[in-house]
Order: C-alpha cells, then structure tokens, then sequence
C-alpha cells in the first residue's frame, strides 16, 4: 500500500528524455580541482576531452563521477589523451547549453552530464568535427524537438530498472514496513528512479509476502517536465545537503526505517540524517556508495542500485580513437548490463534470500517478463501490484 498526501497525477507521454539525476553520497575517487573550468595540461597530438557537468562537480561521488572515472579509465589506455572538467554552476538548461557552447571550439570530444543538456543537438550540428556524447539524455534541436545527430551518441538508462530492484529490496529487508525514495528533481530519469522503486515496493507486497508501504510527505512532492505531480519526495535541487537532510529526517520521523537516495549532491543530507538515526539504512545509486556509509565502526549503506555509465562512456572514447563512433539515441538496460545492483560479499547488507529473490527479478527485467513503471511509459507503479 501507499501513503500519498497529494494525489498522483500521470502523463502518458511517450519519451525517453532522462535527468542528471546523480543520487547521494560523498565518494572518495580523485577528481581536478574545480571552480568553473579547470584543465589538465593537453598532451600535444592526445585526444582532447571536456567533461562538462551540473553544480555538483566530477566528484559528487555519484552520478557526474562515474562518468568522469570512465574518461579516467580511458586515459589511462591512452596517456596522450587530456580531460578538462567543466562545472556549469547553476543547473539552468540555457546556461548549460551556453557552457558547452563557449568550449566547443577546444576539444575533440564533449561529454555532457545531464538532460539538462539536451539542447546541444544545434551545436553539434554546427561542429561536426566534434564528438559529443551525452549522458540521460537525447539531443533536440533549437525547438526543442528531439533529434537524432550524426556526431551525437546519446545514452539514456531504464532508471526504473534498478529502481526496482531497490524497491524489492527495501520492502523484503524492512522492518517497520515503511519505506521511502528521496529524490533531486523531478526530470524523467528521476522519476523513472521513483516510480522504479514504488514498483518494486508493490511487486515484493503482490509476489513476495511483504507488506511495506510507501511514505511520500505532500510538501516535497515533484512535479515533471509536462507540469504534472509526480508525488514522492523532491529535494528540489542536486546540491543543497542541508534541506536533504530535512527531507530525510521527516521521513525518518515518520518511521521509514529505509531510504532509497537518487538526489545527487542533496543525498549527502540524507546520508547524514541516516548515520544520526538508529536503525535506518539507505540504498545508494548510479554507483557503489557503500563507503560513503561508514558511520563509525557500522554502515549505513544497505546496497547500491547502478546504472553503469563509466563503461559505456569508455566504450564511445574507444569508438572515438578506432574510427567507430557514430551519432544514435541508445536505451541502456538491463539487457546490455547497464543497470543493475551491488551484491558482492562487504558491499552490502543484504540477507542471502534477499539477495536470491532479487537476481530472480533481476532476470525476469533482463528478459522484459517485468516491465517497471517510468515517467512515460504508460505503465503506473500500482500496476504491479495488482
């Protein structure tokens, strides 16, 4: 069952456009020092890469920082290569499109962090000896039309997907039967993340003997792109720790002894209000956040949902060098492996039947026998409960 204050409202709309949507913790992997550009010294004759991302940086430890490892992991196969990271300070989709504007000229290859970068498919069409590929997101053109460009290989991800399997997970591993999601913003692929894990919760109470219940408070409700309530729980931003924090208090005070935390740079609050708690567990995403857990001698993090973008960022760099890349609007999921959750043994907290019964899921996801609710698939949430 669900406790919804504000009523939910669903748009139809068939779409694919997804969100930055980075989800909490700290992490600890190395990143340059930023202000507004910060750059690597260009080796002369190496591939040139910008990173340009939202206002949490290379190193929030989540969602921007999984694909700057993956132009890491890159560079470190080809040393001539540079990275050069850009961190648009306000999240305006008009200034982030700016920003990649003002760098276009310099760089080989622009990888753009976010939806909100969506509107630099006229850019690429004006430079088509540049390479671009952009994370969550399909390009559209100055009207805002989505477009498919030569020299564009946009990834997005079936966020509901892992989403799902964080919602399994926190119905099957609560015990005070109250559960909840924190997310930043309302773009498509943070709902698709919400709605993911609602679907999960109602799946493991129709299918797995659970009874856990969905908590969403009506002042943190999201609203999406096509203006409608989405319900859940809304920081409203990616990078304010402290009203993350709120947020999560106000649902630990309501008894949600699990929070699933897809809020970028604001999960970090979240984070916190869990360590200050007792007995409350979260469930990190897009990356392993387990040691952004540790509290002392325990941990917080009960497992990480993924959504594997180093690898596939990896993959179109090497396409880039080999002569391969081409433009294309690609879905990512299950099917190729690019999303998923963290079971390896000191990971996670997850008991073995937990662990059995979400790999059972997880294969039914991968063959499309469970088709979780997105933002615009035309399936709702309480679908897989019935």
């Amino acid at each position: 069952m669900k406790k919804r204050v504000l009523g939910l409202l669903l748009c139809g709309v068939m779409a694919f456009s997804m969100l930055a949507t980075a989800c909490g913790g700290g992490g600890d992997a190395p990143a340059p020092d930023q202000e507004n550009s910060q750059a690597t010294t260009p080796t002369e004759g190496g591939l040139k890469i910008a990173i340009v991302s939202s206002p949490s940086g290379v190193d929030d430890g989540s969602f921007n920082q999984n694909n700057y490892e993956g132009i890491q992991s890159f560079i470190a196969n080809h040393p001539d290569a540079s990275v050069t990271a850009v961190k648009e300070e306000s999240g305006d989709t008009a200034a982030a499109v700016q920003a990649v504007a003002d760098i276009v000229a310099d760089y080989n290859v622009i990888v753009c962090c976010g939806f909100q970068f969506a509107g630099i498919g006229s850019i690429a069409q004006d430079n088509p000896n540049v390479d671009f590929i952009l994370v969550d997101s399909n390009p559209t053109d100055s009207e805002g039309n989505e477009v498919e460009v030569a020299n564009v290989y946009a990834m997005t991800f079936a966020e509901q997907e892992s989403g799902f399997y964080a919602g399994v997970a926190a119905a099957l591993e609560t015990k005070s039967n109250k559960v909840a999601v924190v997310n930043g913003i309302a773009y498509p692929s943070n709902v698709n993340y919400q709605y993911g894990f609602e679907s999960g919760v109602n799946y493991a109470n129709k299918n797995l003997a659970t009874s856990a219940e969905v908590v969403e408070i009506a002042s943190y409700a999201g609203t999406d792109v096509t203006g409608a309530n989405v319900g859940g729980n809304y920081v409203g931003t990616f990078a304010d720790e402290a009203t993350g924090k709120v947020v999560g208090n106000a649902l630990i005070n309501e008894g949600c002894d699990i929070l699933f935390v897809a809020a970028g740079g604001s999960g970090n609050g979240v984070f916190t209000a869990a360590k200050e708690a007792s007995n409350v567990k979260v469930i990190g995403c897009d990356v392993d956040q387990y040691d952004d857990g540790t509290n002392g001698d325990s941990n917080v993090v009960l497992t990480s949902v993924l959504k594997v973008m180093d690898k596939n960022v990896e993959k179109q760099l090497n396409a880039v060098i080999d002569g391969t890349f081409e433009g294309k609007n690609d879905l990512l999921g299950a099917d190729t492996d690019s999303t998923g959750y963290v079971k390896e043994e000191g990971r996670q907290q997850l008991s073995a039947d937990t662990i059995t019964k979400i790999d059972e899921v997880y294969e039914m996801v991968k063959s499309g026998t469970i088709v979780p609710a997105s933002n615009f698939n035309g399936i709702l949430p309480e679908d897989l409960g019935k």
